[in-house]
């Protein structure tokens, strides 16, 4: 089968490689029929390129038809149409049970001290073979895959596997009072969803910071107020304190992560860190890494007294700077943490009907086949050609 596979900093290629095969008795192998490009596949692809190996298959965003079960699988039969969650969990430990599933007990990658295993994610997450690719084994099937209706765009579901959970729980951990307001910093897939459910969920102001002028336009068509970070860079806090009561909103959302914009320091030793042999720059992260902070120092600058922090963007670093004096001193909560896809599932389903009152129908901006998988990658991470969600089609 074809997949796209990981080469180097900032290379991927789609080569041949061998079909999965069903190897535990709860496995499932689906043929894929849409797969997403991932906000976080571009830390694999540029500033976590130690922690990957030549051919890793990459991505965590998958849908297609069940083509063989193993014997142990009930749940499932050959011919469903599934989407497979990014975080594979088992649904009977204590943290499932929890509605923990991305800190399944049954996957943990306890030799990297991490939690669940991840499709496709480096191995931090399992080194698992990933979903860019035209057939998937799925581990831990028994619980994972979410049955949808044959009936139906893939683009209406697909965003199950990561965008809307993801999202969803973002606005859950931001605790947005009713008619409350919520500042979402960032405008990437996970940062425009937020501000739809935000909205849907009885948000009463949402407001969304960005530099990309066409994730601004989107936003803005979506009836978000959005604020241009390349005009207020130097006066940020402000306009937001003048939208906000002069007091800052109730919730901040943080959908940007460890690769900012506005950290140069942080990026410095991101770029000197990608130079290093791979394990003196796993030891660099692991011990020492720092994040580049922008988005989160500014949630903290400007978050109400009082208020949440929800960070949904991916942050790695071990020695990062925190003002802890001014998140003691505001009393800011800050919740954070992979999605806990199943959880959130029963909630979403409703509400991707017809009448479509979160847009997944159109969010996609680019529909690319498979084997242009370079391309993607390339016009995503450099935010080229209105690149905001790109759906690959094997």
């Amino acid at each position: 089968m074809k997949a796209v596979t990981w080469q180097g900093k900032r290379k991927v290629s789609v080569e041949e490689v061998p079909d999965p095969v069903i190897q535990e008795p709860n496995d499932i192998i689906i043929k894929v029929t849409s797969t997403c490009i991932c906000g976080s596949d571009l830390h694999l692809y540029e500033v976590m390129a130690p922690f990957m190996e030549k051919g890793d298959i990459m991505g965590h965003e998958p849908m297609g038809i069940v083509t063989e079960i193993g014997s142990a699988i009930t749940n499932v039969k050959v011919g469903d149409r599934v989407v497979i969650p990014f975080n594979i969990s088992c649904g009977h430990c204590f943290m499932c049970d929890q509605g923990l599933q991305s800190q399944c007990e049954t996957t943990q990658v306890r030799d990297q001290d991490r939690g669940a295993a991840l499709l496709g994610y480096s191995k931090l997450y399992g080194q698992v073979p990933g979903g860019q690719a035209e057939f998937l084994r799925v581990p831990q099937a028994q619980y994972g895959p979410i049955v949808i209706p044959h009936e139906g765009p893939d683009d209406r579901y697909v965003y199950l596997s990561d965008v809307l959970p993801t999202a969803w729980q973002a606005v859950e951990y931001a605790n947005i009072p009713k008619g409350g307001s919520v500042v979402v910093m960032g405008l990437g897939p996970i940062g425009d969803m937020s501000t739809r459910i935000a909205k849907h969920r009885g948000a009463g102001k949402v407001i969304a910071v960005d530099l990309v002028p066409e994730r601004l336009q989107r936003a803005k068509e979506n009836g978000i107020d959005v604020i241009d970070l390349l005009k207020h860079k130097d006066d940020l806090k402000e306009i937001i304190l003048e939208k906000t009561d002069g007091r800052g909103p109730d919730s901040v959302i943080d959908a940007v992560g460890l690769e900012a914009h506005g950290s140069p320091t942080a990026k410095f030793i991101h770029d000197a860190s990608s130079l290093l042999p791979d394990p003196i720059a796993e030891t660099m992260i692991e011990k020492a890494g720092v994040d580049r902070l922008a988005a989160f120092y500014a949630a903290i600058d400007t978050v109400r007294r009082g208020g949440t922090i929800s960070l949904s963007g991916v942050y790695a670093g071990k020695g990062d700077p925190i003002p802890m004096d001014t998140l003691f001193d505001k009393q800011i909560q800050v919740r954070m943490g992979q999605a806990n896809v199943k959880r959130w599932i029963d909630d979403i389903l409703p509400l991707l009907t017809d009448e479509d009152p979160l847009g997944v129908d159109t969010f996609a901006t680019h529909h690319v086949p498979l084997e242009d998988a370079p391309h993607a990658y390339e016009i995503f991470q450099k935010k080229q050609d209105g690149a905001i969600k790109i759906i690959l089609k094997p």
